[in-house]
């Protein structure tokens, strides 16, 4: 992994047990949806955002403490972990059109 990589552990930074809740919610996305892929971005302070996409095209995400917890809690779900936004998975996202409708009010808004 190259220096500076957000996953890269530090003496400072210790990896912790993914929270049963996390894990738990992913499971069951995965389950009603046929299976799924996870794609982690990293979000600052906040920590780390857990995009899960479901074989069926549908979308959720979760929140984790940071990269460490998110890849954890992926692992102990059996969900896997893609390392970027490659197009076959974008292709595979399907908004609903409750999402497709709060973001045309957002640009109509502007």
């Amino acid at each position: 992994m190259a220096d500076g990589s957000d996953t890269t552990l530090t003496a400072e930074q210790t990896p912790e047990n993914a929270p049963n809740g996390l894990v738990s919610g992913i499971k069951s996305f995965a389950a009603g949806h046929g299976g799924a892929k996870a794609v982690i971005e990293y979000v600052g302070k906040r920590g780390a955002r857990i995009v899960l996409v479901g074989e069926d095209g549908a979308w959720a995400d979760q929140f984790a403490d940071d990269t460490v917890v998110a890849r954890q809690a992926c692992a102990k779900a059996g969900v896997t972990v893609e390392n970027a936004w490659e197009r076959e998975l974008m292709d595979q996202m399907r908004p609903s059109n409750d999402l497709w409708r709060s973001m045309a009010r957002r640009t109509m808004a502007r």
